[in-house]
């Protein structure tokens, strides 16, 4: 066949890597992208050598497409893959998959019905470092783990949320540091920790309440299927920023992490301590600019949306599941859910038990 036709949905920030992304993967065309602001949608497509700009999905999607990404704020995910399965074009969504689990199953199950291929961005999940756990995960040189810790240590200046209204707000973002940070840790450790059965934390804005109504920290214990337990703290209050880590340890005992530091850069395994394999180190130094803006953290991230974009294109030309499906989406957008749902009610949430709860309550604080 000829080259897969592809649209962008959405023309923010994130936008300018799926671009740079899409049109490094061979096979892949990009031939329109769209944004309810027509003007930065006609700019957008100027900057990117992009044919066609549209105010509207349903405009986009009169351009041939086969597949598109997107690239909106959060609640706005269901819409477009709802109206691209109906259309039967293939979708990579940006994460979150959505803002609550009920909506996750909506597009799931559309995506089902219509038979197309539906994949969430996680692209962390390409660094080699995460591959390496994930593989010693599964072969058992590592084994199962027992225990696993995520820590989103992160830095955002007031104007971060400023500059774009939608940010930190229940009704146009879904959360707060969980929902647009700590998602891709989250999403790792269910990864290599499998299936999550309860949670219970605690979230609070104590740094940026001022431009904010969300959460700006959160901590949180997850209970998981296999035995296992982990936790979870993450802020975006920090400073300095000391980026993202993951660590898991095995029933032998061994442990091994993956660091992002500084944040968007490649994660490295800092911690590897597998018999005969003994590594530590720590990239952590006053010399290195660890507060950095979010079009640098978004820039160091392009390669690994590229793999993923061309996972997702193979998985469209082959009839295979993309590496991300809504499916696995789903589960790291639950164990978000059930934090906030924990930190409304003071309960442990079952997450098998109550699969459809909302994360959009201001309440939640």
């Amino acid at each position: 066949m000829g080259a897969l036709r592809i649209g962008i949905v959405g023309c923010g920030r994130i936008a300018g890597n799926h671009a740079h992304a899409l049109q490094r993967v061979p096979g892949v065309e990009v031939v329109g992208c769209c944004d309810p602001d027509l003007d930065r949608a006609r700019a957008f497509a100027a900057a990117h050598g992009i044919p066609h700009a549209a105010w509207s999905v349903d405009e986009l999607l009169t351009f041939g497409l086969d597949a598109c990404t997107v690239c909106t704020p959060h609640p706005v995910h269901e819409e477009v893959v709802l109206a691209a399965a109906t259309a039967g074009v293939h979708v990579l969504c940006e994460k979150p998959i959505a803002v609550d689990v009920a909506a996750a199953d909506r597009m799931i199950e559309a995506a089902d019905r219509a038979g197309i291929t539906f994949g969430v961005l996680f692209q962390r999940r390409f660094w080699p470092a995460a591959r390496r756990i994930k593989a010693a995960i599964d072969d058992g040189t590592l084994g199962t783990p027992t225990l696993g810790e995520v820590s989103v240590i992160l830095h955002r200046p007031s104007e971060y949320y400023s500059a774009d209204a939608w940010r930190g707000r229940w009704d146009t973002d879904g959360g707060g540091v969980l929902m647009t940070q700590a998602v891709h840790q989250i999403d790792m450790l269910q990864w290599f920790l499998g299936e999550a059965t309860q949670v219970s934390g605690f979230i609070r804005t104590h740094t940026h309440g001022e431009h904010i109504e969300t959460e700006d920290s959160a901590s949180a214990v997850v209970a998981f299927a296999s035995g296992a337990t982990a936790t979870i703290t993450a802020t975006t209050g920090a400073n300095h920023n000391l980026g993202n880590r993951v660590t898991v340890v095995g029933p032998t005992g061994a442990i091994a992490s993956v660091l992002e530091f500084p944040e968007g850069r490649e994660g490295v395994n800092e911690i590897w301590t597998v018999p005969g394999e003994l590594a530590l180190g720590s990239p952590y130094s006053p010399d290195v600019h660890a507060n950095l803006d979010v079009a640098d953290v978004n820039a160091g991230l392009t390669d690994f949306h590229t793999l993923q974009v061309q996972d997702f294109a193979d998985a469209v030309l082959t009839g295979r599941e993309p590496a991300v499906t809504g499916r696995d989406a789903r589960a790291s957008l639950a164990i978000v859910a059930g934090i906030y749902e924990s930190s409304r009610t003071g309960r442990v949430v079952d997450l098998q038990a109550a699969p459809s709860f909302v994360t959009t309550e201001k309440a939640a604080l």
